[in-house]
């Protein structure tokens, strides 16, 4: 298997479960053009946090990561009336992009974008008392991965959805020798994950046109 034959076989799936959309291909084309990395959840990735936080009843959900805004869509079209998503983003430029994008898909009074960085952020909402969330996704980055999880817990009750993105790494996981910081720090946040005892975990691997 390849590369290619993943990213065909995601094809295959958005062509079959995720009809095109405006307003999500316009984030995509517009955080191409301002030359945002490429790694946004893949339309099979975003329907599947648009579903899960339907299927959990999610009215508050937080973001770590907002990048252009594709995500962050897709979770807060899952939202109930009067539902909120907070979403946070550490870089200037992808901010301003996210922003565009939110407001292009109508969501302006339903996302409240935080610039800056999250370990700064989260502090800040803890003492602001927004929380707890039924669903905080976290795919920021990795080297602070682990500390994002502490501070989920602390946003968190009991029956809040947890979800850490890329944290196969494409295999590298379970490499012990590497010494990548994004690698180290999704080490350490999988094993914070599987010895904490208020949770229960587990691990997906999956492989799509991203990679990772």
């Amino acid at each position: 298997m390849t590369q290619e034959t993943w990213s065909a076989v995601d094809r295959y799936i958005t062509d079959l479960f995720v009809p095109p959309d405006a307003a999500l291909n316009a984030a995509l084309r517009a955080s191409e053009a301002a030359g945002l990395p490429a790694i946004s959840v893949s339309p099979p990735q975003g329907k599947f946090l648009h579903w899960l936080a339907r299927a959990l009843g999610a009215r508050a959900a937080l973001e770590l990561g907002t990048l252009g805004g594709y995500s962050t869509i897709w979770l807060a079209w899952a939202l109930p009336a009067g539902g909120r998503l907070i979403t946070l983003e550490a870089d200037t430029k992808h901010a301003e992009i996210a922003r565009a994008n939110i407001a292009r898909a109508g969501l302006t009074s339903i996302v409240e974008l935080r610039l800056g960085r999250a370990l700064d952020t989260l502090p800040k909402l803890a003492a602001e008392g927004r929380g707890p969330f039924d669903l905080i996704f976290i795919d920021a980055d990795k080297p602070n991965y682990a500390d994002y999880f502490t501070w989920a817990l602390k946003l968190s009750r009991r029956g809040t959805v947890i979800i850490g993105d890329n944290v196969i790494r494409q295999g590298a996981v379970i490499d012990t020798a590497g010494d990548d910081p994004r690698l180290l720090g999704v080490r350490r946040f999988n094993e914070l994950v599987a010895a904490e005892r208020r949770v229960s975990a587990t691990a997906i691997q999956t492989v799509g046109a991203i990679g990772i």
